[in-house]
């Protein structure tokens, strides 16, 4: 049984997670010093383990950015990630304000607008600096 509980993972699952799902690392200071400041977190458990995650950060008023949603390839298929997702969404329905503006990188695109997202306008970009 997979239960969703709204933490932020811990630092080493956090970072394990991110590997095997297919994300890029984080180094553990930048997890130390990140997760903490999670606006919203959720994990889901089965027998003790964490097998998921995600995460909303922002400013908590004028924007939300959801992250680091990730399954254990074990876990796969089995709705987990939706049900993360289902959680991160209820949260962002009761704590954003009218004219929020929330936002993710996708891999997956069509799960995504199940949940109401929808692509950026055309000839925008998603763009990122890694330090």
């Amino acid at each position: 049984m997979i239960e969703i509980i709204e933490k932020q993972p811990a630092v080493d699952d956090f970072l394990r997670l991110r590997v095997v799902a297919g994300l890029s690392p984080r180094s553990r200071e930048a997890a130390e010093r990140g997760l903490p400041h999670s606006l919203y977190a959720v994990t889901a458990v089965s027998a003790d383990k964490t097998v998921g995650m995600g995460r909303v950060i922002g400013d908590g008023g004028c924007n939300y950015e959801i992250v680091d949603i990730a399954v254990d390839p074990d876990y796969q298929g089995k709705g987990i990630g939706r049900q993360i997702m289902q959680s991160i969404m209820d949260f962002i329905h009761r704590d954003a304000p009218a004219g929020s503006f929330v936002s993710l990188i996708a891999d997956e695109p069509a799960f995504y607008q199940k949940f109401g997202f929808q692509e950026a306008a055309s000839g925008s970009a998603a763009m990122y600096m890694k330090l």
